[in-house]
């Protein structure tokens, strides 16, 4: 996040409605800041406001971008009847916590700025919450446990995915032992040429930004294994390539009219190319991108096919963890379907899981779109010299099964639940997944396995993954 050189302090006060905590008294309430406010910032922002405003309350919003800011502020409003929420400008972040005196900063900038905010938050003495993955490389990671250490305050590390009903039974049932210790795991993740392709027409695909899929998007997946098998990870080998995005497989495959425009807006696009995303047509994606871009220089609807990416959509990973357990991973962001297929092999069985999540396929101006429909998640357990069986998963209400909101209310509420499954991540664990992503890529850059502790030494006490903050 770049900082904002414009940003008149008489407008930040009539959007903070003159008062450091406008329209409200926090009372006990436990008081947050965000930095960031892209897309995603409504899983903080808006269950906040919506279901935990008895216990918490946000007292600031920080962007590069008065423009994002505004949009979320006139929503809010419009949406719950909330308050204005004082707004600062990204190079005003020390100043918003000194004035608003959060407990919680929470963290939702592009990933490679993820350990700026945290350190510096740390050392103005509050806990952090931040979007996985955690950073982007060793480096930051170290000044981040560096900062830990020094403050003695925490981070934790979104992991929403531990939450979901799938998962999360198929932790249950490891613990349960009826497949006994796992000793391999297979993970196989699919994404769909309307959802993997995203990544590429974003600051995803540069790789000095986000660190590839590898750290950004299969963090998930990583911590999932981690979390699964109860183990820490040790050793790494990895294969990638970037096989169909990009200009060069585009001619290749002889669809060169598809490479001829930087971006999709405004352009004289390739008739029914598939690919294409116009700003303009969304009006959410319109206020939040396109209309800060002479602000940010963020432009959200890059072509998949253009020159400049250097990310890998494709990839097949190794991991050997501390103890016996091996998993092979593996990821495509050009399928035709979506969804992951996992196998947990143990010394007493097999649990097999997978999620298919079924595509809306709706005709708009005459072309077929795709967009994202419903999850189904499946279970099947079968133990050695015995039939195996199927496991129901009860799915939650609301985004990714129930998960989000079960998340959320960890966060957010005043007396949350006892979770007995560990779901919950600091800033070890947040490490741990990263710290394969990282290994990937050194492994790819040498052509040899990477030793994690070369990287960033987890715990060495530590026996389970649990072990891990």
């Amino acid at each position: 996040m770049s900082a904002l050189t414009a940003f008149p302090e008489e407008t930040l006060q009539k959007e903070a409605v003159g008062s450091p905590c406008a329209g409200f008294s926090s009372g006990d309430r436990k008081r947050f800041v965000i930095v960031g406010t892209g897309a995603r910032v409504v899983n903080f922002l808006d269950p906040i406001l919506k279901d935990f405003a008895e216990s918490s309350t946000v007292v600031g919003l920080c962007d590069a971008s008065p423009t994002r800011m505004r949009f979320h502020l006139d929503r809010i409003v419009r949406e719950y009847g909330a308050a204005a929420i004082p707004a600062y400008a990204a190079e005003d972040f020390e100043k918003m916590i000194r004035e608003q005196r959060p407990d919680t900063v929470i963290v939702c900038t592009p990933d490679t700025s993820h350990h700026e905010y945290i350190i510096r938050a740390l050392d103005m003495g509050r806990d952090v919450i931040s979007e996985k993955p955690i950073t982007t490389d060793s480096v930051k990671c170290r000044a981040i446990f560096d900062a830990v250490k020094r403050s003695g305050k925490t981070v934790r590390t979104t992991f929403n995915c531990r939450w979901m009903p799938g998962p999360a039974r198929v932790r249950e049932l490891v613990d349960s032992g009826v497949i006994g210790t796992v000793r391999h795991v297979q993970f196989e993740e699919m994404l769909n040429t309307s959802h993997g392709a995203d990544y590429f027409r974003r600051w995803h695909s540069e790789k000095s930004a986000s660190g590839g899929l590898q750290i950004h998007k299969s963090t998930h997946h990583f911590d999932l294994i981690n979390w699964w098998v109860n183990d820490i990870p040790a050793r790494v080998f990895a294969f990638g390539e970037l096989a169909f995005y990009g200009k060069a497989n585009a001619v290749r495959r002889g669809e060169g009219d598809r490479t001829g425009y930087e971006r999709y807006t405004g352009a004289a696009v390739a008739p029914n190319d598939p690919f294409q995303l116009d700003l303009d047509a969304d009006p959410r994606l319109k206020a939040l991108y396109k209309d800060a871009e002479a602000e940010s220089g963020y432009i959200r609807d890059r072509n998949v096919f253009r020159d400049g990416i250097d990310i890998e959509d494709s990839l097949s990973v190794l991991i050997k963890y501390r103890s016996s357990a091996i998993a092979s991973y593996t990821l495509n962001a050009f399928c035709p379907i979506e969804g992951c297929r996992v196998a947990l092999t143990g010394d007493g069985g097999r649990i097999e899981y997978t999620e298919t999540k079924y595509p809306d396929v709706r005709d708009k101006d005459g072309r077929k779109e795709i967009e994202h429909g419903g999850v189904r998640m499946d279970i099947r357990v079968i133990p050695l010299f015995s039939r195996g069986y199927d496991v129901p998963v009860l799915t939650g209400q609301g985004s990714h099964g129930g998960s989000d909101m079960l998340l959320q209310e960890q966060l957010f509420a005043a007396n949350p639940p006892v979770d007995p499954l560990g779901r919950n991540a600091g800033h070890e664990q947040g490490a741990a997944s990263l710290l394969i992503g990282v290994a990937v890529n050194h492994s790819l850059d040498s052509g040899q396995p990477v030793e994690i502790d070369s990287l960033l030494p987890l715990n060495p006490d530590a026996q389970k993954f649990d072990d891990l903050i």
